[in-house]
């Protein structure tokens, strides 16, 4: 089997590293635009199974030809590329597995040409989107009936420092989006939109973690799939007590307004300003990072009020030398990939992580990301 890896920063070399040990993947090909960073990913895979490839990955044509051989592919691209790899996927007839899950709307329009094309294509594969969608999926299914379903999610530093109590382990601009785009939930079977930072809340977590807060963010597929299946679905994203209202106010003075202004007779983009600003002080002093995760599915199991309750607090993985969040993103977009060349996944069309890691497949999936060290705690209460 041929596996193609799209994009080779953090979490793409680590997909390529673990794949690549796997006896049925017989060549994994590691694409990225810029030559540094295929050499890095050769280098840190170390396994002759792996070969480099440096193209342009900007175009539907470009991701075509690097997919059309393969058997599987895996794209760590940026949102921007996302349905790009996808319409090209589905033109190569290469499986696919996309870390990314916005616009999931424009996505399942696709649905039927990935099916005639007999190829299966999985959006919003990583985290979170990811894990706490298939979590949130099969607490709903151990239920009789499904009240309301919270995804939890957030990577914190291990050290913070002020004044925002957060770093960027990745890119500045996914980020920023949390703070002015608003937020898709379900409510009684129908999607709503919510104000950017909506549903502030405090919460804690285990040690050294401890106080946190939460606001609501875009649910991405979940919304659409488990919306006609549970009476409220919400995604939060977690972040240190304070950092959520001192964005805000940015927020709410402008500095995070796309509307171009005129300065000094320069045309400056207020968002763009203040991410220059921003990024350097969003650094931090290390790298070591940490990725909580919860996800609370409340509802009625034979007559009786219940809670399905799986929580994470990941660290910075010294052994692989790489993130919480690239190892937690990139694990299950691996394990997944393995699975549907392994034959263990069948569907075709577009299919989110929701509607396949459930029923038996679901202990299963469990146990392997045990195995990589992502550990989820279960517990069940009746009240």
């Amino acid at each position: 089997m041929h596996a193609v890896v799209l994009g080779t920063g953090m979490i793409g070399t680590t997909v390529v590293r673990e794949l690549a040990k796997y006896q049925n993947i017989e060549k994994v090909t590691a694409v990225d635009g810029v030559k540094e960073n295929v050499d890095k990913c050769l280098l840190v895979a170390d396994n002759p199974k792996v070969n480099g490839h440096v193209t342009d990955l900007q175009t539907e044509k470009d991701i075509y030809n690097v997919l059309k051989d393969a058997d599987i592919g895996i794209a760590c691209l940026p949102h921007s590329l996302s349905l790009t790899a996808i319409n090209a996927a589905i033109a190569a007839k290469c499986n696919l597995v996309d870390l990314v899950g916005s616009k999931y709307e424009e996505k399942i329009k696709l649905d039927n040409r990935a099916k005639q094309a007999e190829v299966i294509i999985v959006p919003g594969c990583g985290v979170a989107p990811g894990i706490t969608n298939f979590l949130a999926a099969k607490g709903i299914e151990m239920l009789d009936e499904a009240d309301e379903a919270v995804m939890i999610c957030g990577g914190i530093p291990r050290h913070p420092l002020p004044p925002l109590w957060y770093q960027v382990v990745f890119r500045l601009e996914s980020v920023m989006g949390l703070y002015t785009r608003p937020a898709l939930a379900a409510e009684n079977g129908k999607l709503i939109s919510l104000p950017p930072l909506s549903g502030l809340e405090l919460m804690n977590f285990p040690e050294p973690v401890g106080e946190c807060e939460a606001v609501i963010t875009d649910a991405h597929s979940a919304a659409y799939t488990l919306k006609d299946k549970v009476k409220k679905l919400y995604e939060k994203t977690v972040r240190y007590s304070g950092h959520w209202s001192k964005m805000a106010v940015l927020a709410e003075l402008g500095y995070l307004d796309k509307e171009i202004i005129e300065v000094d007779g320069n045309p400056v983009s207020p968002a763009r300003f203040t991410e220059k600003i921003l990024e350097p002080k969003l650094r931090g002093k290390s790298n070591e990072d940490i990725t909580v995760l919860r996800v609370v599915v409340k509802g009625k199991r034979d007559g009786m009020s219940t809670s399905y309750t799986w929580e994470m607090v990941d660290f910075y993985d010294h052994e692989r030398n790489i993130t919480s969040m690239a190892k937690t993103t990139a694990i299950p977009a691996m394990l997944v990939a393995n699975w549907i060349v392994n034959g263990r996944i069948k569907e075709k069309g577009i299919i989110p992580v929701e509607k396949i890691m459930i029923g038996e497949r679901f202990d299963p999936f469990i146990s392997e990301l045990n195995e990589y060290g992502i550990d989820l705690r279960f517990q069940e209460k009746h009240y």
